[in-house]
């Protein structure tokens, strides 16, 4: 996920801006002081962390297919149980960890930052210095730093020009047509990035459902505007259909499972500075100390066979590897797992999962956008595995569950029975979504799933992944990898 522009279909063209009186690098250079001040007083995720890097590429992402002038947007995630977000000029938007905490899929999660981000491209925040009079850039930021930093709420505060219309962030009130725009234009973000859209108003309903008028941070800040439904659902009805929008990856599921259990401070831990004593950053690109136990599905716990892998990066997200960088006829080395072994392309990488588990791929074939190309194996309770009719059975529903974590898989062809170095073993293809974007649209996806009864009944399991059109190329590769496969 990265910044250049994709094309575009949407169809939203938000009324012309006001005469800012401010120009676009006084936004980006006095809006950065901010930024930092949020820094010193509350508690930011380090850069490092994994749900930091999560919601920084899927910003960054987003912000690639945003319209005009290319703002420097950064991304950063506070670790704070209030659902809310907010965006300072120039393109500082934080996140709250209880907003990615309350996001059900990573199309939800997108549409919130879309939003922020449509509230930079549209200059909201110094269109309403103006009409205040506030006449003063650096002034009127440092009446927004205090408001953020020193009031008695403030956890809430630092959200206050989010999504809605409430008393902003910027010490005025952000218009209802301030807030449609975002929406609208925020709509029209997440399509052309390649999320379903309908992922913007399905966020407010879930937390609406959830907590009521009143009860979420995020909506007693920032009230519903009007039929706010109503005019996104006309909007996204305005859009061509695409045929597989991005709902969510297996990369949010990871992801959210780890933001679940970070740590949150109340407004007034945070008041009180209690976050000091931990690994928070100090400043924007600041990194902290990131506890290996805590994050152990991220970290390299097998070297040298094992290290984490970046990903490779390209105007609209992961890019293509060619032959070569997969490894397709490439000399074969042993990788060891926790309880398992298995030869792979030289130049594969493994990371442990905390299930005893690993990732498998070539280097910049997986990161936190998700796997494009590589295996993942596992072992998967089951009831006592006793003959072919137990294993298909256990094959299926762990078919049916790694579906519903993938945002939904399609079966390509029945079970297959398989002699796997003399073991029963079955095997089955999907089809689903790739983090791959070509020209604005997801690539399927084809998944080759293995499946084999393990000593003491339970299931093992290898799932080989790549882009439909290259799966074909690399399934011999695929093939010798799982021949030489041995539980442990």
């Amino acid at each position: 996920m990265a910044a250049a522009c994709g094309p575009a279909w949407a169809t939203y063209n938000p009324p012309p801006a006001c005469n800012n009186p401010f120009t676009p690098q006084q936004e980006v250079t006095e809006g950065a002081k901010v930024a930092a001040q949020v820094y010193q007083q509350m508690p930011v995720l380090p850069e490092n962390d994994p749900v930091s890097q999560y919601v920084s590429q899927l910003g960054a992402h987003l912000a690639s297919h945003a319209p005009g002038p290319k703002w420097p947007f950064t991304f950063h995630v506070i670790a704070s149980p209030d659902i809310n977000a907010f965006a300072l000029p120039g393109g500082s938007i934080f996140v709250n960890l209880g907003t990615v905490q309350a996001a059900q899929t990573e199309a939800q999660l997108a549409g919130v930052i879309a939003h922020e981000t449509s509230h930079v491209v549209l200059r909201h925040a110094t269109c309403n210095m103006k009409k205040q009079q506030t006449t003063g850039l650096v002034a009127g930021l440092g009446s927004i730093a205090s408001r953020i930093l020193l009031g008695d709420s403030v956890a809430g505060q630092i959200g206050q020009a989010a999504i809605g219309t409430g008393y902003g962030l910027y010490g005025l009130r952000m218009s209802r047509d301030d807030e449609k725009q975002a929406d609208l234009l925020g709509t029209d973000i997440l399509y052309n990035a390649g999320y379903d859209p309908r992922g913007l108003p399905q966020f407010f309903e879930i937390i609406q459902a959830k907590y009521g008028s009143g009860g979420a941070q995020l909506l007693t800040d920032h009230p519903n505007p009007g039929n706010r439904t109503e005019y996104v659902n006309a909007e996204i009805a305005t859009l061509p259909p695409r045929a597989n929008p991005i709902v969510s990856s297996a990369a949010f599921s990871r992801m959210h499972a780890i933001a679940i259990q970070e740590r949150t401070f109340t407004a007034q831990q945070v008041k009180e500075g209690v976050w000091k004593n931990g690994s928070y950053a100090q400043g924007p690109g600041q990194s902290g100390s990131v506890q290996p136990s805590q994050y152990s599905n991220q970290s390299s716990q097998n070297a040298p066979n094992s290290s984490s892998n970046g990903g490779q990066y390209g105007p609209e997200g992961p890019v293509s590897l060619n032959p070569a960088q997969l490894g397709v006829g490439a000399q074969m080395a042993t990788l060891r797992g926790k309880n398992f072994r298995i030869n792979a392309p030289a130049n594969w990488r493994m990371t442990a999962e905390t299930n005893g588990g690993a990732t498998l791929a070539p280097v910049g074939g997986s990161g936190t956008f998700g796997l494009v190309y590589g295996a993942v194996i596992g072992t998967a309770q089951a009831e006592g595995i006793t003959d072919e009719d137990s294993l298909a059975n256990a094959t299926q529903q762990l078919a049916q569950q790694i579906s519903q974590q993938n945002g939904g898989l399609r079966q390509l062809n029945q079970i297959q029975t398989m002699n796997l170095n003399g073991q029963l073993a079955n095997g089955m293809e999907l089809r689903g979504r790739s983090p791959l974007v070509e020209n604005g649209m997801t690539l399927p996806e084809h998944e080759w799933l293995i499946a084999m009864p393990s000593r003491d009944g339970d299931l093992h399991y290898i799932i080989f992944v790549a882009p439909e059109r290259d799966f074909r190329a690399l399934q011999p590769t695929f093939e010798v990898m799982l021949n030489s496969f041995r539980p442990q």
